[in-house]
C-alpha cells in the first residue's frame, strides 16, 4: 500500500460501515467474514443462502469495479507462495481461536461497544505491529 489517499480511505470506510450497518439492521447479523464463511458449511439452507450471497458480493465487487472504472491496481506479493499459504492458515486458525476476525470484532464489535471485541482488536493490532517489526525490520535486514 504505497498510494494512500484520504479520499479513497474515507470512501472505503464509509462503504464498509454502511454495509455492516445494513446487514445488522436489516438481517440481524454481524458482518464478520470468518463467521459468514464458516456458516456456509451449515445444513440450514436459510443460513447458507444469505451467507453465499454475501461472499458472492465480496468476490464479484472487484469485477464490477473493473467494468465501471477500469482495471484494478496490480496486487504484488513480496513473499513466496508457501509463506502466503502458511500465513492464510495461521489467520484462519487465529480467527477460530479468537471467535472472530478483524471485520467482526474491529468493525462491528467495536461499533457495538463489545468488551470482547475491544480486547480482540487490541490483540490483532499488537500482533500486526510485532509481525511487521520482526519480518520487515529484524529478519529483513
Amino acid at each position: 500500500m504505497t498510494e494512500f489517499t484520504p479520499g479513497s480511505a474515507l470512501a472505503g470506510g464509509l462503504m464498509i460501515g454502511a454495509s455492516a450497518s445494513l446487514l445488522l439492521n436489516l438481517n440481524g447479523r454481524i458482518a464478520g467474514i470468518s463467521g459468514i464463511v464458516a456458516g456456509l458449511f451449515q445444513r440450514d439452507l436459510r443460513e447458507v443462502s444469505w451467507r453465499a450471497a454475501f461472499v458472492a458480493g465480496v468476490l464479484l465487487a472487484p469485477l464490477l469495479y473493473s467494468v465501471l472504472f477500469g482495471p484494478l491496481p496490480p496486487v504484488i506479493f513480496d513473499a513466496a507462495v508457501g509463506m502466503i499459504m502458511a500465513a492464510g492458515l495461521l489467520v484462519g486458525f487465529g480467527t477460530r481461536l479468537g471467535s472472530g476476525c478483524t471485520s467482526g470484532h474491529g468493525v462491528c464489535g467495536l461499533s457495538r461497544g463489545s468488551p470482547r471485541s475491544v480486547l480482540a482488536t487490541g490483540v490483532f493490532m499488537i500482533t500486526a505491529v510485532v509481525t511487521v517489526l520482526i519480518t520487515r525490520h529484524l529478519i529483513g535486514q
